[in-house]
């Protein structure tokens, strides 16, 4: 094991992974948390495994307080110390605001939003502890400029920066930084039924993003960014300029 420890949400797959990936490389041993895919999650503990560090898969619902508390305690029982958390995980429930369903609209709001809470609480207490720690939480580009069809998602993403703000006011004395990077169009498995060709139309830097442009950005906040808390870190090839 490393000295270092950092929890990844939603790190099976996607932009997850590439950050769970990432951390590894910067020597940070890994959780993967995952949902349901035990299968990929447990192909990305052994991929982190071959940079050289440790890494472990942990199922918990990050929209279920009491699993993430038993799961957030069991980390910190075995392991002593959390320095990095990623709060990645998210959903989607796209649908025009008239049409969104009290289910779709709850769904994304616990999922994208509410987890970061809870899973940011119990590490939290450990962080101050130490006296040290980085959260990045993941937003959207649609948390800043909105997005028809998105209601429930660019609220979530919304929220998840005005969380992020708040938390970088309230920890930054106990030495806990606490940013967020704004994802737009990246190639994941989100994107992957859209027709992007009318997107990248209207991004300077003409195509896409992939997992691995997420993740350098979340490697720099996390690790690299010693004197940066309380910002949003746009990756979007420009599109929101």
């Amino acid at each position: 094991m490393s000295e270092k420890l950092a929890l990844v949400t939603g790190a099976s797959r996607g932009i997850g992974k590439a950050c769970a990936l990432e951390l590894a490389k910067a020597g940070y041993d890994i959780i993967v948390n995952y949902a349901g895919n035990a299968e990929a999650a447990e192909k990305t503990v052994q991929e982190i495994k071959a940079l050289g560090v440790d890494a472990a898969a942990y199922k918990f619902d990050v929209s279920n307080k009491e699993e993430v508390d038993k799961s957030v305690a069991e980390i910190i029982e075995k392991y002593g110390r959390i320095d990095v958390l990623v709060n990645n995980a998210g959903i989607t429930r796209d649908g025009l605001f008239m049409r969104m369903s009290a289910e779709n609209w709850n769904a994304v709001i616990n999922t994208n939003l509410s987890s970061a809470f809870f899973v940011s609480q119990p590490v939290v207490k450990v962080m101050m502890k130490q006296r040290n720690g980085a959260i990045v939480n993941m937003a959207s580009v649609v948390g800043v400029s909105g997005n028809a069809g998105q209601a429930n998602y660019s609220a979530a993403k919304a929220g998840l920066i005005g969380l992020t703000k708040t938390l970088a006011k309230e920890l930054g004395s106990r030495g806990i930084r606490v940013n967020a990077v704004a994802p737009g169009f990246i190639n994941t498995d989100m994107t992957k039924d859209l027709d992007t060709s009318k997107f990248t139309d209207f991004i300077p830097l003409k195509r896409l993003g992939e997992p691995e442009d997420i993740a350098k950005a979340v490697k720099f906040l996390a690790v690299d960014a010693d004197y940066v808390t309380g910002q949003v870190l746009e990756v979007d090839g420009g599109l929101i300029i």
